[in-house]
């Protein structure tokens, strides 16, 4: 039933590759455990809510994150619920499983000093790889689109008339983001470029062998170039997707639009990023407010 499970999420959901290889992952982890706990097997015999209080207890013992665990019970959660539809089981063994309590962490950012030294002093080599990379990280930041997104975009994609670009997110959802005219000068450009070394080439981002780029790569590019320009602990994509995010809010821009750039479906998704903008208001009332 698990491939089952992976085709409905592909076909049906239309859920992204990224969180079908989650789930399968998370009920692979699932799996085990009960054969080395209970020597049973998930697609075979019945499971019980306390197997999954017990897988719960022993990742909490491991010091698995509440925020990652709550996120496999979610699966399981997905997984069960699919055999329940399919008379698969007479019962849901997930259907009084309470979720952890989730102390959430406040997304990290680079400041806007360090993110202006590193498109100033970093990228100055005149190479294909040098200019490839310069767009992949202003991008991200221009635009807070996430790492799938940004190896899937094609040059058709993106209107140069209208300055903007056409993005596919999660579950296939299409929204639009504007793009600066300089940074549509210098996608044009990578496109003449990609067309040297692929003559039909297609996707924005390639590696220097003319092949669509791949997820460890890109972060492999945005960690060195981060670490030089910043102090940040995190140096991932997602890093500058939040920079992103909380660049506009302290600029003034409103929390509805970061909302659809962002393309969540929740408000409260992008409501984290009023967290930072009260911490920073904080910090400056502490050191401006002579009483503080």
């Amino acid at each position: 039933m698990l491939k089952k499970f992976i085709d409905f999420l592909r076909n049906e959901k239309r859920c992204s590759e990224n969180t079908i290889l989650a789930y399968q992952n998370d009920l692979v982890q699932f799996s085990e455990f009960l054969e080395e706990q209970y020597s049973i097997k998930l697609e075979e015999e019945e499971i019980f809510s306390d197997h999954i209080r017990s897988w719960m207890v022993f990742m909490v013992d491991s010091g698995i994150s509440s925020r990652t665990i709550n996120r496999k019970m979610t699966t399981l959660k997905s997984y069960f619920k699919f055999l329940l539809q399919k008379k698969i089981v007479n019962a849901n063994p997930t259907y009084k499983i309470r979720s952890l309590k989730n102390h959430r962490k406040l997304p990290q950012f680079v400041s806007e000093k360090e993110m202006f030294q590193l498109f100033e002093s970093y990228f100055v080599e005149d190479s294909y790889e040098c200019s490839r990379d310069r767009i992949i990280l202003e991008l991200f930041y221009a635009t807070g689109i996430r790492l799938s997104e940004l190896i899937n975009l094609k040059f058709r994609d993106i209107d140069y008339s209208k300055g903007v670009m056409k993005v596919l997110g999660k579950r296939n959802k299409e929204r639009f983001v504007p793009l600066y005219t300089e940074l549509l000068q210098r996608l044009s450009a990578l496109q003449m470029l990609n067309q040297e070394l692929v003559s039909n080439a297609d996707f924005v981002f390639l590696t220097k062998k003319g092949t669509k780029i791949y997820s460890r790569l890109v972060y492999r590019i945005v960690n060195t170039y981060l670490s030089q320009a910043s102090n940040s602990e995190k140096r991932s994509p997602h890093v500058l997707r939040h920079t992103f995010a909380t660049h506009l809010l302290n600029n003034g821009a409103e929390l509805n639009t970061i909302k659809e750039l962002l393309g969540h479906t929740s408000l409260a998704a992008t409501q984290v990023y009023t967290h930072n903008s009260i911490e920073k208001l904080k910090m400056i009332y502490q050191q401006a407010h002579p009483r503080a």
